[in-house]
């Protein structure tokens, strides 16, 4: 595995060295803080893109997943307006996307029939679909693949459940930039660190300093792809939801320590204040915020910080976005369409100090890297979506001046006919290009 290593390390600095060579325009320097921290060129000034990752809808347009990018730079006077889609075969529940470590392909996936779909944006105003990976269930085992996290070369792709019985079981993938498997890892099942492992997946978070890597646990296919309401009515289907979170060693790429996180702790962001050396996430069945650090002994510790919300109303957190800084939470809850800000200044006693419903539903929540613009959309799953005049399906984009957000501009998905609006990426211009073209 060390030798593995090494050549990942080897193939991204020739990458490098290529794009230098051949004079390649790097992107300019806006990025959602949720970004692998081996991904190259943060754009840490104006997005001009937001990419959203769409769930197609019978009967709505071409009825097709797509990705929809939309205008974010206030310059533009396409400001807010869609600019470009483009559609991939089918439905498929599209679910997440994940830049490569050079920021040149975007892969997204789909957690019913586990298709992967790779666009390429060296002209981030109109990706193109240049690759298709239909071989993900067959040849792994695994189903739903839903991170996509960049490492130098390579992409590590979670998925949420497996081929043989649809339930939580599950594993690790890794792929080269160009698509070809690597590797895979299925997640621990038995005790470590004295915590029983329960083989689930969702989400992953590397701190390279500490050469440690989190991931966290949801549910399987049987339990995601069931309408939500009957979901909850079913009482052994609800036991089939993970309660931990894993400590790999990234070099090895081997799990280390199992950690007992009860309720689905879902996104993980590492705080990206350097020397900070900790995690949180939440627990979407039990709406809590959960800090992950070392103690004195240099275990990994998982601790209960924070309530997000009434619990027992069960407002279902759903997605985080931590600040540039480390010092604020963003934690969407989907039921009652709220949107809540978290002072982190101590992680270890976090205080909600802003709250706003941004929707009737809300889900996925992702700020620019100078914290002030905050963009929502509003679906979570086809069938968990509410029904009627509630499936809102929306991306909303605010301003955050610290005191309270000013909306800016909404795209109504269901009125253009695109369908339901789920996973989000910025994009930008490469540095060197005229604003007027913008």
């Amino acid at each position: 595995m060390t030798a593995l290593r090494s050549r990942i390390w080897q193939a991204a600095a020739l990458a490098a060295a290529l794009t230098v060579g051949l004079g390649v325009a790097a992107p300019a320097a806006a990025d959602e803080t949720c970004n692998s921290p081996y991904t190259a060129s943060l754009i840490k000034g104006q997005e001009d893109f937001v990419h959203v990752w769409t769930l197609g809808v019978p009967g709505m347009g071409d009825g097709q997943d797509k990705l929809v990018t939309i205008a974010a730079n206030p310059t533009s006077a396409q400001y807010g307006k869609v600019i470009h889609q483009v559609s991939v075969p089918g439905r498929g529940e599209a679910h997440h996307m994940g830049f490569t470590d050079d920021r040149r392909y975007l892969w997204a996936g789909r957690l019913d029939d586990s298709q992967i779909f790779v666009f390429d944006l060296i002209d981030p105003a109109q990706p193109k679909l240049v690759k298709t990976i239909g071989d993900f269930a067959p040849t792994t085992g695994f189903v739903g693949p839903h991170t996509f996290y960049a490492m130098p070369g390579r992409m590590l792709v979670q998925a949420l459940s497996n081929s043989k019985d649809h339930g939580g079981a599950t594993g690790l993938v890794l792929y080269t930039n160009a698509g070809q498997r690597v590797q895979q890892m299925p997640m621990p099942t038995g005790k470590l660190g004295g915590v029983q492992g329960d083989g689930y997946g969702y989400d992953i978070g590397i701190n390279p300093a500490k050469n440690t890597m989190l991931t966290s646990s949801f549910t399987g296919w049987n339990n995601y792809m069931m309408d939500l309401g009957k979901l909850i009515q079913d009482a052994e289907a609800m036991k089939r939801f993970g309660n931990t979170m894993v400590v790999w060693d990234v070099k090895a790429m081997q799990p280390r320590q199992v950690l007992a996180v009860p309720g689905a702790p879902l996104e993980i962001r590492w705080s990206l204040k350097p020397g900070d050396n900790w995690a949180i996430t939440a627990t979407a069945l039990t709406s809590k915020l959960w800090l992950v650090k070392q103690g004195a002994d240099g275990q990994w510790q998982a601790k209960d910080v924070a309530t997000i919300g009434d619990p027992a109303k069960i407002p279902l957190p759903v997605d985080i976005s931590i600040t540039a800084d480390g010092k604020g939470l963003w934690v969407n809850t989907f039921m009652d369409g709220m949107t809540r800000y978290f002072d982190l200044s101590n992680p270890e006693a976090p205080k909600q100090t802003y709250e706003l419903q941004t929707g009737k539903q809300a889900n996925m929540v992702s700020q620019s890297w100078d914290g002030k613009r905050i963009y929502i959309t509003s679906s979570l799953l086809a069938n968990w979506d509410k029904k009627g005049a509630d499936d809102e399906q929306v991306l909303r984009a605010y301003d955050w001046d610290g005191k309270a957000l000013k909306q800016r501009f909404e795209v109504d998905f269901h009125a253009l006919k695109l369908g339901r609006a789920h996973h989000m990426k910025f994009s930008a211009r490469p540095s060197g290009q005229p604003l007027a073209a913008r």
